[in-house]
């Protein structure tokens, strides 16, 4: 499993960080960080001012960290500050 940088995440939380799912809409359904948005991974491109408009900093999650790792490179091009929150378990731990 990759290595999650956990206290960013713990940091990013205090901030009031959005909680952005990019897994398909049945993964989401099976279980998510409470309050989470939900994205799937190919509508990001189409959604990049909703994902500005939340005016927060934001933790990409998916199931292990691939999907949210493609949506966090993608977003930070797009001026987002986002950072891999990895498996979306790994994001819930703290909350």
């Amino acid at each position: 499993m990759a290595n999650f940088d956990n206290d960013k995440i713990q940091e990013f939380l205090k901030n009031g960080a959005v909680v952005l799912d990019v897994r398909t809409d049945a993964e989401y359904e099976e279980g998510h960080v409470p309050g989470s948005e939900h994205i799937v991974l190919d509508r990001i491109p189409g959604n990049i001012a909703t994902v500005k408009g939340y005016e927060k900093q934001v933790i990409a999650v998916c199931r292990s960290g691939a999907r949210s790792g493609q949506a966090t490179d993608f977003l930070k091009q797009q001026g987002v500050d986002i950072i891999n929150g990895g498996p979306w378990e790994n994001v819930n731990q703290y909350l």
